[in-house]
């Protein structure tokens, strides 16, 4: 975690981000979103909404036409040595987590990032056990990642992510392609982590079970920000933003 900036200072500040692609289109339409320290926000919108593209900016990897990201604290911007300390502070975890592992075994990729920080020896490997720990992975440190079930393989992707010791945990699509089991126990993963979490879902059970704060991005823009289960309990707002829960689910929080 970042220690050298005040606890008020936000995890995550998006301050009028505008983004035109080449070709000229716009996806992005002056967003503004503020994301505390701790806080698990879902982002929902339809398919082409932008939610990837918002995404992107959040470690550097686009750069925003308009407007300006910080990231505890920390503007994002496109100087080298900033944008490392950015990717550092902010761990995206992809939809298919074949895309984060590509080492002969599981220790091996979740000792990746932080040995490219420069950690060696017993610090490196204390890491290691702590990500690999927090996954409920350790078991399976000496495995080949290919080996392991998809479920598994999610859980290892997140360990990778976890190990560099992030400001903002981003997770995209983190239920999907799971079956039950390895939807439930990661959620409880998820749940016991002490990072920010910003996911990107359309699972909206999902969003219910793990943001108590969701927002909706459509069209380039951000239509609706509240609580989870109000967005959810709204059918009017779903329907005019092509969401839709799955019968006979019901936003109400027991």
């Amino acid at each position: 975690m970042i220690q050298d900036v005040p606890s008020t200072t936000p995890s995550l500040d998006v301050r009028g981000v505008r983004y035109a692609y080449p070709d000229g289109h716009v996806a992005l339409h002056g967003v503004d979103l503020t994301v505390a320290r701790g806080e698990r926000v879902a982002l929902l919108g339809p398919n082409g909404a932008g939610k990837t593209t918002l995404v992107l900016h959040l470690n550097g990897i686009l750069t925003a036409t308009e407007g300006s990201i910080t990231v505890g604290g920390l503007a994002v911007e496109a100087d080298r040595a900033r944008l490392a300390e950015i990717r550092r502070r902010v761990g995206i975890v992809f939809q298919d987590p074949d895309d984060q592992l590509f080492l002969p075994t599981v220790a091996e990729d979740v000792a990746f990032g932080p040995a490219n920080l420069g950690l060696r020896g017993a610090d490196l490997a204390a890491r290691v056990d702590e990500a690999l720990a927090a996954v409920g992975m350790s078991a399976q440190r000496d495995r080949a990642p290919h080996h392991l079930s998809f479920g598994q393989r999610r859980r290892v992707a997140v360990a990778t992510v976890l190990a560099m010791r992030p400001e903002i945990l981003v997770l995209d699509e983190p239920s999907s392609n799971l079956d039950p089991a390895a939807r439930r126990e990661l959620a409880t993963i998820l749940r016991a982590l002490p990072v920010t979490l910003l996911m990107v879902t359309h699972d909206l059970p999902y969003a219910f079970e793990l943001c108590d704060r969701s927002v909706i991005l459509d069209a380039g823009r951000i239509v609706a920000d509240g609580p989870t289960a109000d967005l959810l309990g709204d059918e009017e707002l779903l329907a005019r933003h092509r969401l839709e829960l799955p019968y006979p689910f019901s936003p109400v929080r027991k």
